[in-house]
């Protein structure tokens, strides 16, 4: 088996790989058909080791963060293209071997054997979709489209692959060619031929998609901007609690109260888990006296809780983006728990989702915080698609790993079992852990107090439900300096700090520290965010001259 037939055959995998990635996308976006790559890209992370996954994971964001992109703007979207390039790699990789065998044995591939092999490529790849896709189409017809791709897929390369090691007659050429000249030029113009082809096909297969995709998300976002209209943007508007507080965001500092379009996303798929909400059903069952089936109308005829959250997410680290704040309305899972008066065995709840995720909550933490809830809206609105519509649970102090979205069921039960994260080498308790950030040092907003320059220096500090205390920032090494403290939307969420620094002209390094509302001082030790989150002074290096 020679290098140049696996070269040649990893070309043609990846020639008719790419139409076939193509044409799966727009069926995705029309018809909501299966998408392999990214059902395969999520198999692959549910079994691969914990550690496996948690090394991917911070792979991915030490490379964004070298880079200078936004891990909370562009994570998904690099998971999705790794996904689509994954695929792309196993086609060409299916090919290279079907190519070298058939070389290799002198076989005369024909329309027979590429049925096999596009059986071969394809029958693990359609069993796993099965397994995992959320593709709402019946089983049947998605088997049906699949098959007809793959062995569309088989048959093209077994002709194609016949055409290559069976060389068709030579165009006419000034001087009689050689043997080998008319094997290379065949071969060259057929592969140009059949490139520009696929291309083609890919090229419209994934540019109608995306249209589609673009129209889907456009109707979305208006319906968002549509819904939102009432929302304040930038510093707190006269609707929220804090409105009169006299200490103001520097200028540049993150909106006090996140719109919905840029909260931080993370969820366990490439894609969002679609929940129909008009036949979802949450069942609580296990050892309770009255199980309990309650639709979204049901869990809003409890009386409502609204409350300001500021969530975030562990593998963010020091400085992360991955922390938004907005507010939650749902039902206190103490009101559940007193309908459905647990036995005196059950000792905890174990929730799992639509995309697959689980998680366990101890009912005594339930019972010691009424703040505890499953949340049906964030910001007056019905939960958006992307960040767990119907239901998720919302814990006080604890990062988001810990608490699911997309909630489909309840089992009350005395047995504890780790949750998704958990078994994958996180921390079992994930309490947040307190941080602060500089968002801004805002060199083109200078002030004029007193004869002197000042320039507005602000950002957020974060500690769960604990609160904060004080927030400090020293400049060069120096001193610790307070800064001023806006009053929080809630007592969990982010305080807005604001520190006015005396103008001195050439590159200064900024740093910030925060203190519990205990006095209890951030961790000041670097630490990476596997497995219980970061911890770390935060610092920004601005020029500051004039």
């Amino acid at each position: 088996m020679s290098p140049r037939n696996f070269g040649l055959g990893a070309l043609l995998g990846a020639l008719l790989t790419a139409p076939l990635i193509g044409l799966m996308y727009l069926a995705d976006q029309l018809l909501q058909l299966p998408f392999l790559p990214f059902d395969l890209f999520d198999w692959i992370t549910r079994v691969l080791p914990g550690p496996v996954i948690t090394f991917g994971i911070d792979l991915m964001i030490d490379s964004m963060l070298a880079l200078g992109v936004s891990v909370a703007d562009t994570a998904k979207t690099a998971e999705q293209i790794s996904a689509v390039l994954q695929f792309l790699l196993i086609g060409a990789v299916t090919g290279a071997i079907f190519y070298a065998v058939l070389a290799a044995r002198r076989i005369k591939p024909d329309w027979i054997a590429g049925l096999i092999m596009g059986a071969l490529f394809g029958f693990p790849l359609v069993a796993i979709s099965a397994a995992i896709s959320q593709s709402p189409v019946n089983p049947l017809l998605r088997l049906l489209w699949l098959a007809a791709l793959f062995l569309a897929w088989g048959v093209l390369f077994s002709l194609s692959a016949a055409r290559l090691m069976w060389h068709t007659a030579p165009e006419e050429t000034a001087a009689p060619p050689t043997p080998t000249d008319v094997t290379r030029l065949n071969r060259r113009q057929f592969l140009v031929r059949l490139g520009a082809s696929t291309a083609t096909i890919t090229v419209a297969g994934a540019g109608l998609g995306a249209l589609l995709a673009r129209a889907e998300a456009d109707r979305l976002a208006q319906a968002l901007e549509d819904s939102m209209a009432h929302q304040a943007e930038g510093a707190a508007g006269p609707s929220f609690p804090n409105a009169l507080d006299p200490v103001m965001p520097a200028p540049g500092t993150r909106p006090e109260y996140t719109p919905l379009k840029d909260h931080y996303q993370v969820f366990l798929r490439t894609e969002p888990t679609v929940i129909d909400g008009a036949s979802w059903v949450l069942p609580i069952t296990g050892l309770v006296a009255n199980p309990l089936m309650l639709t979204i109308d049901d869990l809003r005829a409890y009386p409502a809780r609204d409350q300001y959250v500021t969530l975030s997410c562990i593998s963010g680290r020091v400085g992360t983006s991955l922390i938004s704040t907005t507010l939650w309305t749902g039902v206190s899972l103490q009101d559940l728990l007193a309908d459905l008066q647990p036995a005196s065995a059950a000792r905890y709840l174990h929730i799992t989702s639509g995309d697959g995720f689980y998680e366990t909550v101890d009912l005594a933490l339930i019972r010691a915080d009424e703040r505890i809830m499953l949340c049906y809206a964030w910001d007056g609105n019905p939960l958006p698609v992307d960040h767990g519509f119907p239901l998720r649970i919302w814990i006080p102090d604890r990062y988001g790993m810990k608490q699911p979205k997309w909630i489909t069921g309840i089992e009350v039960t005395d047995t504890y079992t780790e949750g998704y994260w958990v078994e994958r080498n996180w921390d079992e308790v994930a309490r947040v852990k307190a941080t602060s950030v500089i968002d801004t040092v805002a060199v083109d907003a200078l002030l004029q107090q007193g004869g002197d320059t000042l320039v507005p220096v602000g950002g957020i500090a974060f500690a769960g439900a604990r609160g904060i205390s004080r927030v400090e920032v020293r400049v060069d090494g120096g001193a610790w300096q307070p800064a001023q403290l806006r009053s929080p939307l809630s007592e969990t969420t982010w305080v807005i700090w604001r520190y006015d620094w005396p103008f001195s002209p050439g590159e200064h390094t900024f740093e910030v520290r925060c203190a519990e509302g205990d006095g209890t001082p951030q961790i000041e030790t670097a630490s990476d965010a596997r497995p219980s989150g970061s911890t770390g002074i935060h610092s920004v290096t601005e020029d500051v001259s004039t």
